[in-house]
């Protein structure tokens, strides 16, 4: 919406210009700038409205979701967990042999075969296929000619997960709509603008943030140095030095081994909600995670980024599985969708999915959003410990 309003306005401006038209010059300078601003605070706000909504279980579309076992198990308990999609999956229809037994709660009502009973059935609006060998293009098209006569929308998911949008163009090629995906931008001219781009925020934030960074230093000198220095992971596998409020107790790596049966992290991660070597001023600090605010210096020195994947421990990366290494395709962040999705509270393998998406899917569009989502998940202070 706000890459058209300024299309508009540019063409509108060029329009005037080349047609000599006698036409206030306030209403291309102040009408159709604040006609967009409007346009967009308008959108958000009636976005969030519906989120709302969606949240209390209202607006939601009743669907039936078509696939295998795991696939479909995976894709209710996405949905449950980001309900804004407005999609509440009512049924399960799954391939022979796969059994009855209900998906997290979700009735499996038929096969392949019974879609359009079970449509029936559950009074649903919408179906949704998964990716599976069994639905070939023939079988989907007739699917897709019966629920045309009852108008119930179909949802055809691919195999390419967490692709988004601006990377993907539908080609008709001998017939077939094959999807064109391109690659994600790692590198080249939209990465220079993003260093950029970090550096002047993180130079102009230490301006305006240095009273409060001197404050919270002169306090933790207290009890012992203000800084916490540790080894990190970044980009390409580079190890560098992190910087942080010092929240622990001196000394705090060596009782880790004797709270290890404590940890109340998964997969590789090790974390405790009521961990004992955080300090009192600590504990404060990380709630609204001013411990952090020292990364900006690694961000102006060009270690790590404003957004990115969360910068792991030297350890954590080498206990990766492969996939898990492409995290290391872009810096670290500051703050990230693991950031604005739960924090700490994440499970391992959502964390890595959300790095993952955003590593695919990068654009200083999607910095913005994040950046703007950061404000509020620290407000909140929830799944920080």
């Amino acid at each position: 919406m706000l890459n058209v309003g300024l299309l508009l306005s540019a063409a509108v401006t060029n329009l005037f210009y080349v047609t000599k038209a006698e036409v206030a010059r306030g209403y291309a300078l102040v009408t159709l700038p604040l006609m967009i601003f409007l346009d967009v605070t308008g959108r958000y706000l009636l976005r969030r409205r519906l989120h709302r909504l969606r949240a209390r279980g209202a607006c939601m579309r009743r669907s039936v979701v078509v696939g295998h076992r795991s696939a479909v198990t995976e894709l209710v308990r996405e949905l449950r967990r980001t309900p804004f999609h407005g999609l509440n999956i009512v049924a399960a229809c799954l391939p022979p042999g796969s059994g009855r037994d209900d998906l997290d709660g979700v009735p499996v009502l038929g096969g392949f075969d019974d879609v359009v009973r079970v449509i029936d059935v559950c009074r649903a609006d919408t179906v949704a296929v998964l990716a599976c060998p069994e639905i070939d293009a023939a079988r989907l098209r007739r699917l897709a000619w019966q629920l045309e006569k009852g108008d119930t929308d179909l949802f055809v998911a691919p195999a390419l997960m967490d692709v988004a949008g601006p990377r993907t163009t539908i080609r008709p090629i001998a017939g077939l709509p094959l999807l064109h995906v391109d690659h994600p931008e790692l590198t080249g001219g939209r990465r220079l603008v993003k260093s950029l781009f970090d550096r002047l925020v993180a130079a102009l934030a230490l301006l305006v943030l240095a009273p409060a960074l001197v404050v919270i230093a002169a306090l933790l000198r207290f009890t012992g140095p203000a800084l916490f220095v540790q080894r990190r992971i970044g980009r390409d596998g580079k190890v560098f030095r992190m910087l942080k409020f010092r929240t622990m107790v001196k000394d705090a790596e060596k009782l880790r081994p004797a709270l290890v049966g404590r940890n109340d992290g998964d997969g590789v991660l090790f974390k405790i909600k009521e961990d004992p070597r955080v300090t009192r001023i600590g504990g404060w600090l990380r709630r609204y995670s001013l411990d952090e605010l020292p990364q900006l210096i690694n961000v102006l020195h060009g270690d790590m980024s404003l957004v990115g994947p969360r910068p792991p421990l030297p350890e954590e990366v080498s206990r990766y599985e492969s996939d898990v290494y492409r995290r290391l395709a872009v810096k670290p962040g500051l703050t990230g969708l693991w950031q604005v999705s739960g924090r700490s509270d994440l499970p391992w393998d959502e964390a890595v999915r959300l790095d993952l998406r955003y590593v695919e899917n990068w654009s200083l569009t999607l910095d913005m959003q994040i950046l703007g989502k950061t404000l509020s998940a620290v407000i909140r202070g929830s799944g920080a410990y």
